[in-house]
């Protein structure tokens, strides 16, 4: 969606893919851009979801938005820390390749394996437990978030030469988000649809900004 050439994507939706939480805080509505961020914009398409007046492509739209936010909110360098745009003006190497974080997690790691979306995506599917649905089931996006920022502090390397090191040091940490992923993006929208009179998630939460550390 985000790789969508007209403006809209480009200009108005682009900071819907991502939150900024400086490091020692907690995710605020405050640090977001005047055109809101992912967690307003999830609030926005949940709500046309829910909305029993919304046309048929509205709702397939604000469906695509609420997929792919959830997704993102699980890729830990979309909850970015307002110093270097979520790892994109990090410049690194992919095995020789000249790229930069962000996109080593958006993509370069995935395809680096060299199978197909739905391929890993069943093999994913068949790697979770029973248990791990259960542990996982959490439709907070606030929990989402704060896993992404405990991960985002790990996955900046001291070498930007990045290759098979890189990647197999952080495979299982790749794996699990995406598996997470796959679990909240079924039980936020099992939620939505069972619960349609339920507040939209920054309405049932009052997040606290404490004090920045020093």
């Amino acid at each position: 969606m985000k790789s969508d050439p007209a403006d809209f994507w480009q200009k108005q939706a682009s900071p819907w893919h991502y939150v900024t939480v400086r490091e020692g805080d907690a995710y605020t509505s405050a640090d977001a851009p005047p055109e809101g961020d992912a967690m307003s914009a999830l609030d926005r398409f949940t709500a046309t979801l829910r909305n029993p007046a919304a046309s048929i492509d509205d709702k397939r739209l604000a469906l695509r938005f609420i997929v792919h936010i959830i997704g993102d909110l699980h890729q830990p360098l979309h909850a970015g820390g307002g110093n270097d745009r979520g790892g994109n003006d990090m410049k690194v190497s992919w095995f020789v390749r000249s790229t930069n974080l962000h996109s080593v997690w958006d993509s370069a790691m995935i395809e680096q394996r060299s199978l197909s979306y739905s391929e890993l995506a069943d093999w994913l599917s068949r790697a979770i437990t029973p248990q791990q649905i259960i542990a996982w089931n959490d439709r907070d996006p606030g929990t989402w978030i704060r896993e992404s920022i405990a991960l985002r502090k790990t996955i900046y390397p001291t070498d930007t030469s990045l290759s098979w090191d890189y990647a197999y040091q952080h495979r299982v940490e790749l794996d699990d988000r995406l598996k997470r992923g796959g679990i909240r993006i079924a039980a936020y929208l099992n939620w939505v649809f069972e619960n349609p009179q339920d507040q939209n998630p920054s309405q049932a939460q009052t997040p606290r900004k404490p004090s920045r550390h020093k």
